[in-house]
This record gives C-alpha cells, structure tokens and sequence, in this order.
C-alpha cells in the first residue's frame, strides 16, 4: 500500500508523524511519499522539498513568493498524479493543501482526505462545499465536527485530538519550578503583536482581581525582554527562558499551567492546554477595531472557548472584543479563582470527549482512513 501525505507546517508534521505511525501498525510495509518536516522524515517520507518553504503566515510574507508556491503545488500534484497513491492524505495548511488536492482530483481518481477539518462552525462555513468539490474524507479533531462536513457531502470521522496525548506534569516537573503558594498563569499569545495589544489590559485585571497569587508567564526567549517590561507591574515570573528547543519550551509551559490554580489566557487552542492541564481560566481577547468588526459579523456561534464548545456548557467566562475590559475580567478571574469546581468538571468532560485514556489520535486516524478505502484497495 502507498500513502502521499503533505504537510506545511510544525503543526502538520507532529499530526502526519503520529499518523504514519499509526497507518504502519495497521499495514506493515506501507511506504510513504510526500512533503513533511523531521518528524514525518523519521517515520519514512523522503520530502520533496523543505517543508519550511511553506510554512509562511500573513500577506507580506507570501505575496514575494506567491509564484514559487504556484510552481510547488504544481509539482506536488504531478508527483501525487505520477505516484498513484492508495490514497493522498493532506493535513491542515488549506491554502496549499487543498489547492494541491485540486489539481489532482481533476486528472485522477485518487482518492483524497484532509486531516483537520475547517472551523465553519465559527465563521465561513461555505468553506466546506469548496472542500467537497476536491476533498472525499476529513478527520476532524473535535467531536462537534463531522455533522458540518458530512452536510457538505464529504465523509468525515472525529478521530481525537492530540492534546488528549500530554502526559500529566510529574511531581518532580512541578518542583523543578520552584515556585510556593498560589500561582496565576497568564498566557499573553505567542505572538510579539498579540502580547503588546493585550498586556495592558491584562495587567489592569490581574490588579482589578486583587488576587494574591505570584504572576508566572511563560514565554520565549526572544520575547523575554519585552514581556518584563510589559508586564513589570504586576512583577512576573517568567518561565521557558532556557528552554534548548521548541518542544522543551511547550512543555515548561504546559507545566507551568499546570502548577497554576488559575489562568488569564488569550483566546485559541490554549484553552485546551489548561484542560489538559486541569486549570480553570478566563479568556480574554481583543483586536484591531476593523478586524473587531469583521469578525463579530461573521461568527456563528455564542462562544470561540474550545472548552466550552466542547463540553457544552458556558463555564469558561470570556471577553472578546469589546467586552476585553479589565473591570470585567478582573471580578471574573477572581470568582472563578473562588469557585473552581464547575470548570474543573468541565475541563475534565472536555478531554474525556478530545479521546483522553483511549487510542491515540493517530492510531484512530490511521484506521479511519483504512476503514473508508474502497475494497479493492
């Protein structure tokens, strides 16, 4: 059996890793082919390109290379063409991947799925026809999903979602931190934009919420410097400084998160990591006026907290946009630094739900693809 995956980003390469592995436990002596990082090099593809070259974010970067991206899709797909894979698996990074899956469904019949299903039960849910033209089957990280693309006509199966696999904080990990007393987390962005825009803000709530907890942030070495500044009212700790690599540097964090009884958190995936790592939260997020406008039209839903999507409840406060008033969110971190419990039942829902204690997603993932081949396959 032959499996093409694509991958663009970090993000991508860490899920088709974990795929890989779980295609080749189910068939031995699968071989693979495509684009992917060093974690999906180490599971056996010998890349067509650098991944690196696409991996770009925002207008200014991509519009230099726009026609090099077109040659690479171009290329990418003639090598799917030319390979006649059992099936081409494109994962996340829509932009090139879905073009790609474009221009070989056109001149073939193999047969396409695309690993992480578009978020249009937020915003823009015409996403998911556009998909179906050229997308057979998604594998969706969360559970709510698969109803929005099975409407569009694609198969679709939620096969769990990698934060379900972070091993809890040990004892030692936590002690490592050497931190006493009661912690609050504060989770700014990652982003150097993001962390100016709402610093300010956050540290007015962390004031407004009178806790006496000791302020931890977890950053990186080139926003350091500026995170103490920014934050330097409030006096914080600041962890991941000597973090020797990207994935040393997510798992300070985590277990910082971890050691918090509480957290003020930007909004995203974030929320998932604090369930992971069973700390309560507030969320709390602001934009530009234009994109504030834009966005508030055009979000289908009442919440953009993945826990409380997930879990279905409302447990997790959030103020987004115009509601980002530390007035606000200050009360809001100190009641639930109080009341702790009904977040923490929810969180715990949340990860039962995201696959925690079961499979690994991409064992899961692995036998979703398998189980909609065709037969003859």
């Amino acid at each position: 059996m032959k499996v093409f995956l694509i991958a663009g980003e970090p993000s991508g390469d860490k899920l088709g890793a974990a795929l890989m592995a779980g295609l080749r436990h189910e068939v031995p002596g699968i071989t693979f082919a495509g684009v992917g990082g060093p974690l999906m090099q180490a599971q056996g593809i010998d890349s067509l390109f650098a991944m690196d070259e696409l991996s770009l974010m925002g207008i200014a970067e991509i519009l230099p290379k726009y026609r090099h991206l077109k040659r690479r899709i171009r290329q990418t797909a003639q090598a799917v063409i030319a390979a006649q894979p059992d099936v081409l698996i494109t994962i996340d990074s829509p932009d090139f991947c879905l073009r790609v899956a474009r221009l070989v469904k056109a001149a073939s019949t193999v047969r396409t799925v695309h690993y992480v299903a578009p978020t249009v039960w937020a915003w823009r849910p015409g996403r998911a026809a556009k998909m179906a033209r050229h997308i057979d089957h998604v594998l969706a990280l969360f559970p709510f999903e698969p109803p929005y693309m099975e409407a569009a006509g694609m198969d679709c199966d939620f096969v769990g979602h990698p934060i379900a696999t972070e091993p809890p904080a040990t004892q030692a990990e936590l002690d490592a931190l050497g931190l006493s007393g009661p912690v609050l987390v504060v989770l700014p962005g990652s982003r150097r934009s993001e962390v100016e825009r709402l610093s300010q803000t956050f540290v007015a709530a962390i004031r407004a919420s009178a806790l006496p907890h000791r302020v931890v942030i977890p950053t990186l070495p080139h926003l350091a410097e500026r995170v103490a500044s920014l934050f330097a009212a409030v006096s914080p700790t600041l962890i991941g400084l000597d973090s020797p690599d990207a994935a040393s540097a997510a798992r300070a964090r985590f277990v910082a998160m971890a050691r918090a009884d509480v957290a003020l958190a930007a909004s995203g995936t974030v929320s998932l990591e604090l369930a992971a790592a069973r700390t309560p939260m507030v969320v709390a997020y602001d934009m530009n006026w234009m994109s504030r406008q834009i966005i508030s039209r055009m979000l289908r839903t009442d919440t953009v907290t993945l826990v409380n999507l997930v879990s279905e409840t409302r447990v997790v406060p959030e103020f987004i946009g115009d509601a980002c008033r530390p007035e606000a969110i200050g009360p809001a971190l100190a009641e639930v630094a109080a009341h702790p419990q009904r977040q923490l039942d929810a969180l715990d829902l949340t990860m039962t739900r995201l696959g925690q204690g079961g499979d690994a997603p991409g064992l899961r993932a692995a036998r979703a693809v398998l189980a909609r081949l065709p037969r003859s396959n």
